[in-house]
């Protein structure tokens, strides 16, 4: 039989990408909050970032090199207008990409909003040991990518497996 395990703590940060949003309308990134707070994680900070690769990058080299960050979420800037620049400032961050979680949050953002799913590029990958996933700016999206992948893969006790089983791996040569 095998010994219970006492779920660990992840610390997350939120990043709202939005040129317009404050924190008085950033329902998303409050609902992200609000999520990573009542999954028992902690949150380390939340921010709004406009939606500029330069300030993008900065914010993320800023929290992959804190050893206090595990994980950092971000909501918008995740579709295919001009202004929308989030995938390639995460992707030019990534040691390691994760395809498996856009094509995930893909397929289950079918079952809401059908094929406007093709419109977003969620995205995931690692970046000096830290999780970093990149959802839409709906807080529908937020709702799917929390609820249904995010939520689970933060959880040291989901089986069969999690990736806070690996974070003690990540930065292994």
């Amino acid at each position: 039989m095998e010994e219970a395990q006492q779920k660990k703590v992840v610390n997350i940060v939120v990043m709202t990408v939005s040129d317009t949003r404050s924190e008085a309308d950033d329902k998303s990134g409050q609902t992200l909050v609000d999520r990573v707070k009542a999954a028992g994680h902690n949150l380390v900070e939340k921010r709004i970032v406009k939606d500029e690769v330069v300030l993008l990058k900065a914010a993320l080299k800023e929290w992959i090199e804190r050893e206090d960050v595990d994980v950092v979420i971000s909501t918008g800037g995740t579709g295919v207008t001009g202004r929308d620049v989030t995938p390639e400032a995460f992707e030019a961050m990534y040691d390691k990409p994760i395809p498996g979680f856009g094509e995930l949050f893909r397929m289950l953002s079918y079952q809401n909003i059908k094929t406007s799913t093709i419109q977003s590029r969620a995205t995931a990958g690692v970046a000096n040991g830290t999780f970093l996933f990149a959802l839409p700016g709906s807080t529908g999206a937020c709702k799917d990518g929390w609820d249904q992948i995010i939520v689970h893969q933060m959880d040291s006790t989901h089986r069969p497996c999690n990736l806070v089983e690996l974070m003690p791996r990540l930065l292994e040569k």
